[in-house]
């Protein structure tokens, strides 16, 4: 089993970055220093279960945990700041700080680096997350030690149910649009005075008509989904609201 850090400081470790056309520097220091700091670390980029899961969960919910005094959001992974930046890129996950632990020394130091070479991965980091207050660990939720890549507890929603226990997540919302669309327009700022984050699917750009056919029934636009269920229109989402 992994050893748990609680109690302890995060490792000392200087992270080199490329952000724009430059390399920076950044400490350990400049990351946690007087900072609430969440962290979660995973085997690689790219990565199937870390790309579809892990990573949008807690890009989703960044506002509610800035709601509960949490600065920022760091992923962690054995890799290099090239390949980190390309994934945030894909991944439009501008909530999260990237941190390209490329030598593995930020992972060795918290005794969560482990050997991939079965699938030509090499050393990298085991699945976890964290809480750290002015750089000292208060939480840790650490992946069971069984074959292949687990990921049962170090997920955002079971973070915040230690950080904010009574807290109520609200549902997950997606909405399909098309650009110079009015209504589309008018059903995404319900959702922002109604303080529900959403992600947009934009025709043509994310999805073609023949998804929104798949999934709806229907070609118009703006299409609303809730927690898994479609709203419909703006019209439709009006009325839900209203009704909510």
């Amino acid at each position: 089993m992994f050893a748990t850090q609680e109690g302890k400081a995060v490792p000392q470790v200087v992270f080199h970055t490329r952000q724009g056309d430059r390399w920076v520097d950044v400490t350990t220091d400049e990351l946690f220093k007087d900072k609430t700091v969440i962290v979660f670390s995973l085997p690689g980029a790219f990565t199937p279960t870390c790309s579809s899961s892990h990573l949008p969960r807690y890009n989703e919910l960044y506002s509610v945990f800035a709601q509960h005094g949490v600065d920022s959001i760091l992923c962690v992974s054995v890799n290099d700041t090239f390949v980190m930046n390309a994934w945030k890129a894909e991944q439009r996950a501008e909530n999260i700080t990237f941190i390209p632990d490329g030598n593995g020394e930020f992972t060795r130091g918290m005794e969560m680096l482990v050997e991939k070479s079965d699938v030509g991965f090499g050393a990298r980091s085991w699945r976890y997350s964290m809480l750290v207050r002015n750089g000292v660990i208060e939480k840790m939720f650490v992946e069971p030690n069984k074959p292949g890549d687990p990921f049962e507890v170090s997920d955002a929603d079971t973070l915040l149910r230690y950080l904010a226990p009574e807290f109520k997540v609200q549902e997950s919302v997606s909405l399909f649009t098309k650009p110079g669309c009015p209504f589309c327009t008018k059903a995404k700022q319900m959702l922002i005075d109604n303080n529900m984050p959403f992600e947009e699917i934009v025709l043509g750009q994310d999805a073609t008509t023949v998804s929104l056919r798949a999934v709806s029934g229907r070609a118009t636009v703006p299409q609303v989904f809730i927690g898994g269920r479609h709203i419909g229109g703006s019209d439709d989402l009006e009325q839900y609201l209203l009704s909510a």
